[in-house]
């Protein structure tokens, strides 16, 4: 055959995998036209070069497994190892989407539960699990703010109302639906400006996209003020909720005045994250929005569970199928396993992960907004800016002592910004050893500034040119 050049290719090797069953595997034989006129090129490796091989792979691999991700707003925690060994049993992952419901009870039981759970934590009255990601989420819940005040003839309803901390999702989401952006500011306390919120709301407004506690980590003490503005101009309240983490069981977003939300199952209850999916978002809303939600809705009768695919309001089909249904059953055994009292626990322990960081980071960085924080915070990178250091050469020098850089220059209202998020998850000796490594950095700034400006230094691939990847990738070998 033609031989095609790979990496580590060499003439001759070979690696084996014995088969399950050896007979089936010796008696198999395919259809004369399932088989190639051609045998295609393929590496020839030996078995121990192929171990080699995929090890060193996996080694490049960055993940919450192996270091620790301060991701701010994306809540990189860890994942319980039982929720993947539960969401791998054969009775779930052999589930065909298309059978009928008496031969998958069990499966609607949890969907119906989980609604419920999420429901409770929320204050909400009801929900969907249908949205394959948050943001189809948010789409979901604009759809319905939409069809909510086009029932209602209100026509004259076309902007939504978003804060400029927001998460880029929001406007992209309105914009979508085919509203008007008008955008809020943050006051010098980093919460909504009242007076600006004020003189920009009118009868034109559809609705309030909010995160609370907000993108810098502070929770709205004029949450409450806020959302009589906007119910007093008969608008709605999207409540996004990628900050959930900071609040479980401590304050819901009904109870704020909020009337639905989406929910980032992998940012909350522990989902896996990244990599493209697959993803979960959630909706939950209250009463007078029921109706408004996409079909199909799992139903509990006095018989069982059946699917609800009729519903005179609803915004329709948004997904094939049921949602991703190993997603939300991590989250389901996420929620049962934790109880009421656990979850409340999660949220404590991470709004004090993340003031214990910011005290710590404090003497050394500078804090836009030095009252006690969620489960989040930002700060600025601004004063090493005379040395020619920005956040983005910070970052890159973490990945040289094995730390996940946080997010930066978002939100984009703070000048060189570096937005980190601890989680519950992390021990106090992480963050000790996170906060230690901040400590090196500043003295390798203030010493070798040219050091920080060229790192990664220890990394596989080096600092890319970003541009110029972002314009010309090449996506082959």
């Amino acid at each position: 055959m033609t031989r095609t050049i790979f990496e580590k290719s060499e003439q001759d090797q070979h690696a084996y995998s014995l088969p399950k069953n050896a007979a089936e595997f010796l008696n198999f034989k395919p259809k004369e036209s399932l088989l190639r006129k051609e045998v295609l090129a393929l590496p020839e490796v030996s078995e121990l070069n192929l171990t080699r091989h995929f090890n060193e792979m996996a080694n490049r691999n960055v993940g919450i497994d192996n270091i620790f991700y301060p991701l701010g707003s994306c809540t990189m925690k860890f994942n319980p190892r039982v929720n993947e060994l539960v969401a791998g049993f054969d009775e779930f992952t052999k589930t065909h989407p298309l059978a009928s419901t008496k031969f998958v009870q069990g499966n609607l039981e949890i969907i119906f539960e989980l609604i419920e759970m999420l429901a409770e934590v929320s204050g909400m009255a009801g929900g969907t699990i249908l949205p394959n990601a948050g943001a189809q989420g948010e789409f979901v819940g604009i759809r319905m703010i939409a069809d909510y005040h086009n029932f209602n003839k209100n026509n004259h309803k076309l902007e939504v109302l978003i804060p400029d901390n927001a998460h880029g999702t929001n406007p992209a989401t309105a914009k979508m639906a085919g509203y008007t952006i008008v955008s809020i500011r943050t006051n010098s306390k980093g919460d909504i400006d009242l007076e600006h919120l004020k003189s920009l709301v009118s009868d034109k407004t559809a609705a309030l996209m909010l995160t609370n506690p907000n993108t810098l980590g502070l929770f709205s003490p004029t949450i409450l003020e806020v959302t009589k503005i906007i119910h007093d101009h008969d608008g709605l309240l999207y409540y996004d909720g990628a900050n959930l983490n900071a609040i479980l069981n401590i304050a819901k977003p009904c109870e704020m005045g909020f009337d639905l939300m989406h929910i980032n199952l992998h940012k909350t209850f522990s989902t896996p994250h990244g990599g493209g999916g697959p993803g979960s978002g959630p909706v939950l809303c209250n009463k007078k929005l029921l109706d408004f939600l996409p079909v199909p809705r799992v139903e509990k009768t006095h018989s069982g569970y059946k699917l609800g695919l009729q519903s005179e309001n609803s915004i329709g089909s948004i997904a094939s199928f049921h949602g991703n249904f190993s997603i939300y059953l991590r989250a389901y055994l996420y929620m049962k396993l934790h109880g009421n009292y656990g979850l409340r626990r999660i949220s404590e322990q991470a709004v004090l992960n993340a003031n214990y960081l910011k005290s710590q980071m404090a003497p050394f960085f500078n804090i836009p907004y030095p009252q006690p924080c969620m489960h989040e915070f930002v700060v600025s990178a601004d004063t090493f800016l005379d040395k020619g250091v920005r956040a983005l050469d910070i970052a890159k020098r973490l990945l040289d002592y094995g730390v996940h850089a946080p997010t930066i220059y978002f939100p984009l209202i703070i000048k060189e910004c570096m937005l980190i998020e601890p989680t519950e998850s992390e021990s106090k000796a992480t963050l000790d050893n996170f906060i230690n490594i901040l400590k090196t950095i500043v003295q390798e700034i203030n010493d070798d500034p040219e050091l920080i400006k060229n790192s990664p230094h220890t990394t596989p691939v080096k600092r890319l040119d970003e541009i110029r990847a972002a314009k010309s990738p090449i996506l082959k070998f």
